[in-house]
């Protein structure tokens, strides 16, 4: 249900596979946190996990977890502080408002556990664009959010007529193998320590086609990039 990407004496970063849950879901199985735990145990490392972070169900990519309560402060008040940058890739077949730029309003329930974005900025959800042709007249999105609400880019790119392919809340009448959406890459300093971390998506029909690992090689350090205004 995942892979190791790296482990630190502090923390370690895994890669998440698309329909694991996060938390243990009775009958269902043992979820992410919980598995991570459990291998770690069984590797005699005996440690205390936290959860610094979480990713929906259907999203795959990098998760960090501390290995220490002094860790797992030390992360909270970088995501607290948008000291973490975070990157995403998501695939839309819809025809978006427009193909780059910024996505930004107050975030309310809807209804059936959705979510929904306002026009008001009291405490917005803030969300950074590009975005690529890819076939079947899909496009790649990748996403750099600087806030931290819940379904945040699922529902950034609704709002923009650009739902995810397999989005079974906000993308109902979608159908696809998985949700498209996966953490792509994380920065941050820890410690005065600089960390780097990548994941290219390791499933899904649409991620893994040519055309889309050819613009993936392209974006492997998308803190580079020339990004829109906030």
């Amino acid at each position: 249900m995942y892979q190791t990407i790296a482990e630190h004496h502090d923390f370690i970063v895994i890669d998440k596979e698309p329909g694991s849950n996060f938390h243990d879901e009775g009958e269902l199985g043992s979820g992410l946190f919980s598995q991570v735990k459990s291998q770690l145990k069984k590797q005699n490392k005996n440690v205390d996990l936290y959860p610094v972070h979480r990713l929906d169900k259907m999203t795959s990519g990098l998760v960090i977890f501390a290995k220490n309560l002094a860790c797992a402060q030390t992360f909270g008040r970088l995501f607290n502080d948008h000291d973490i940058e975070k990157y995403y890739l998501a695939i839309s077949d819809n025809k978006p408002s427009k193909k780059q730029g910024l996505i930004k309003g107050d975030m309310a329930k809807s209804r059936r556990g959705m979510f929904k974005l306002l026009r008001t900025m009291e405490n917005p959800a803030i969300t950074q664009f590009f975005s690529y042709s890819i076939i079947n007249k899909q496009r790649l999105y990748l996403l750099k959010p600087h806030s931290g609400k819940t379904h945040q880019l699922r529902v950034a790119l609704a709002s923009i007529g650009a739902p995810i392919v397999g989005d079974p809340l906000y993308y109902s009448t979608s159908t696809a193998d998985r949700g498209y959406l996966h953490a792509f890459a994380l920065r941050f300093n820890y410690l005065g320590e600089s960390f780097e971390f990548i994941s290219m998506p390791s499933s899904g029909e649409y991620f893994l086609t040519e055309q889309v690992n050819e613009q993936l090689s392209a974006l492997k350090k998308p803190w580079q990039l020339n990004w829109p205004r906030l």
